[in-house]
């Protein structure tokens, strides 16, 4: 039988292919590292992996500025080694989801090097191109986020393009239905090899307002945008013209139908708007796209109260789509650094996972979570990432997070033969697989028990959340699914608390043994948690 809704409830481990493993001795991972690993990661329980683009690119955004969608980068590998990888992911079991970079290109494409060259060629139209205001400034106030103006000025054409990310990043017009068209038939390219999802980066960010307006600024007091430097001026706008245009809404319609003819295949949307939470429910609803997420929970804030409130904001829009959380990815610091406040204990990352895996929605679990990886230190000389290098010291960018995986201790930590693209940092080494293999109370081992538990329970994967009112640094929700009712109550301090909890026949809820997590207790209408403590029950009906 076709499991068509095997992405509900999904934990999805990300993959950044550079990082991973690398066999050929470059010092970069590629397709035939993750061939070499899947093994491992089918036994951390999680049911499908995302890959970070291994396109044919220049790499100025490290695979994000993508020259060819239909080849391997020679980086990676080649387009047979993504065939053998997709074969040997599904026979262990494991779905494939790979990213899709919709909303620009790079400036090596074929397409954008025909477009540049004149005003009246076949591809003159596939870009936002702009006349200069008459003082030669550019056409209007939007600006990249990666620093300054979006637009750039091509002599050639004697005009002024778009560029939301890099200059080297141009946007697409999607206005025009012929680069639709030609967007929508490379998705079809990856979904006739087999991919069973689609991870969609910037999909708010594929129309832009026909008029050029500016936009309007924005009051310091509110200038906070997630992932941001804090002095990038791209958070002193609201972006209301640049990206989250009303025509996306029927190109997100025009793409759910092209999945529809593959029924097993999924979308997953990355959306960072003005409203994220809101923008999340309108492109899941109607038929759009399958699950989105957004930069939420990959923010600084670790209070009870936040978490609470922003799932809660979400579910009171999100009637009938479905959410996919994450509180680590390729963009921002490692959740541990991010959230531990100095205290990046193995407790503190059963907790996250244990705490992440039991929201309502699907899960994306970011390579170095199992190990409990923190924020690597990177020195300024051996900077990669663009957006670090544009706003040191202030921000020190995203290869923290990005440095290579650590498999053993040795001179390279197992990733490569040679000396890897980024440093490997020292204290990654102590948490390498290979140790935490053989030491049961690790953090990985930690980790795949609580895998192997969550599948087993249905109302975590499927069920309704309904939180429950306790005082910080609680937190404390049900999932109900089909008539079973599990309790989850969280300790996100580093103290024991006791708690008193007004639901209904707690002193005959059964406590559930949820594997290596340090477990709270019931005593009447009392729970009792240590630090960083977790508790599971099953509630009486």
């Amino acid at each position: 039988m076709i499991d068509a809704s095997w992405w509900r409830g999904a934990v999805i481990y990300q993959i950044y292919p550079r990082s991973f493993l690398d066999t050929n001795g470059d010092g970069v991972g590629d397709l035939p590292g993750i061939i070499q690993r899947l093994d491992y990661v089918a036994s951390l329980g999680v049911d499908a992996i995302w890959i970070a683009p291994f396109f044919r690119s220049p790499m100025a955004d490290f695979g994000y500025d993508i020259a060819d969608y239909r080849d391997v980068d020679p980086l990676f590998g080649t387009l047979e080694d993504f065939d053998r990888l997709l074969a040997k992911a599904h026979g262990l079991g494991l779905k494939v989801m790979i990213d899709q970079v919709l909303s620009h290109t790079s400036d090596q494409h074929a397409w954008f090097k025909a477009s540049r060259e004149s005003q009246d060629n076949a591809k003159a139209d596939w870009y936002v191109w702009a006349d200069a205001k008459p003082d030669g400034s550019a056409p209007n106030n939007w600006l990249s986020i990666f620093g300054g103006s979006a637009w750039k000025w091509e002599s050639r054409r004697g005009q002024y393009y778009l560029h939301n990310f890099l200059s080297s990043q141009p946007d697409l017009n999607f206005h025009n239905p012929d680069v639709r068209a030609a967007v929508l038939d490379n998705v079809r390219f990856w979904l006739d090899k087999g991919v069973d999802g689609l991870r969609l980066d910037a999909i708010n960010f594929c129309f832009h307002d026909r008029q050029l307006r500016d936009n309007p600024p924005k009051p310091k007091e509110k200038r906070v945008g997630r992932g941001f430097s804090p002095d990038n001026p791209y958070a002193f706008q609201y972006h209301l013209h640049n990206n989250t245009q009303p025509e996306n809404l029927d190109f997100l319609g025009d793409l759910r139908n092209l999945l529809d003819r593959y029924p097993t295949a999924v979308t997953l949307g990355e959306i960072s708007s003005e409203d994220s939470l809101a923008t999340m429910a309108e492109y899941t609803r109607d038929h759009r796209l399958h699950m989105g997420y957004s930069f939420e929970l990959l923010s600084s804030d670790f209070s009870a109260a936040y978490i609470r409130h922003t799932v809660e904001q979400l579910e009171t829009q999100m009637q009938d789509g479905w959410p996919c959380w994450a509180i680590s990815n390729h963009d921002v610091e490692r959740v541990l650094t991010r959230w531990g406040n100095g205290n990046a204990s193995p407790r503190l990352a059963n907790l996250l996972t244990a705490m992440l895996c039991s929201l309502r929605g699907s899960v994306c679990v970011y390579q170095g979570e199992e190990l409990g990886l923190t924020e690597a230190e990177v020195p300024f000389e051996s900077l990669r990432d663009p957006y670090g290098i544009a706003f040191w010291p202030n921000f020190k960018g995203r290869d923290g997070c990005r440095t290579p995986m650590p498999w053993d201790g040795g001179a390279f930590a197992g990733f490569s033969q040679a000396d890897p693209w980024l440093p490997i940092d020292e204290k990654h080494k102590a948490l390498a697989v290979a140790h935490q293999e053989a030491d049961p109370g690790s953090v990985l081992q930690g980790f795949r028990h609580f895998m192997q538990w969550r599948a087993q329970q249905p109302a975590l994967r499927w069920g309704d959340i309904q939180f429950l009112d306790t005082p910080e640094p609680a937190l404390a929700f049900v999932r109900s699914h089909q008539g079973e009712k599990v309790l989850a109550v969280f300790n996100l301090g580093k103290q024991a608390i006791d708690l008193e909890l007004t639901v209904p026949k707690l002193e005959a809820a059964r406590p559930l043994d949820s594997h290596g997590l340090l477990q709270g207790s019931i005593k009447g209408q009392r729970v009792s948690l240590p630090g960083h403590g977790v508790l599971f029950a099953r509630l009486a009906d």
